[in-house]
C-alpha cells in the first residue's frame, strides 16, 4: 500500500499542472440589443487557469449551425480572478437567428467545456 501511495504522490507532483486545470466552462451570459441586429455580450467564464501554459484564452459566440459570429480573444491568465466576465460589442446576428451558443477555449484542451445556449432578443 505504501508503494502505491508513493507512486501516486510521485505522479503528482511530476504531473503538469496543465492536466489538473481542465477545460474552460461558459458560466454566465448577458445579452443586449445595441443597433439594429447589433448585440453586446458579457460572458463569465471559469477554468483552473495556472499560468501561461494552460489558461483560458478566447470564447467564441456560434450560430446553431458553427457560424462564429463573434470571437473575445483573451490575452493573458486569470490565475487569481476566478470566475471572470469580459465583453464583446458590435456584434452582428441575423434576424432569423433566434439563439446562439457561447463556447469557452483553453490553450491547452482548446473546446470541450460547459456552453451555454441564449435566446437573441430581437
Amino acid at each position: 500500500m505504501r508503494f502505491w501511495f508513493a507512486l501516486f504522490a510521485i505522479w503528482l507532483v511530476v504531473t503538469p499542472s496543465t492536466l489538473v486545470a481542465g477545460e474552460a466552462d461558459i458560466v454566465k451570459v448577458q445579452i443586449r440589443k445595441s443597433g439594429a441586429q447589433t448585440f453586446s455580450f458579457d460572458v463569465t467564464v471559469r477554468h483552473g487557469d495556472t499560468g501561461w501554459k494552460h489558461y483560458a484564452n478566447k470564447w467564441d459566440i456560434l450560430t446553431a449551425d458553427g457560424t462564429v459570429l463573434g470571437t473575445r480573444v483573451l490575452h493573458h491568465p486569470h490565475e487569481t480572478e476566478q470566475p471572470f466576465t469580459r465583453s464583446l460589442g458590435g456584434v452582428r446576428i441575423p434576424t432569423e437567428v433566434t439563439s446562439v451558443t457561447v463556447r469557452a477555449y483553453d490553450s491547452v484542451h482548446a473546446t470541450g467545456g460547459a456552453t451555454k445556449v441564449v435566446t437573441v432578443p430581437h
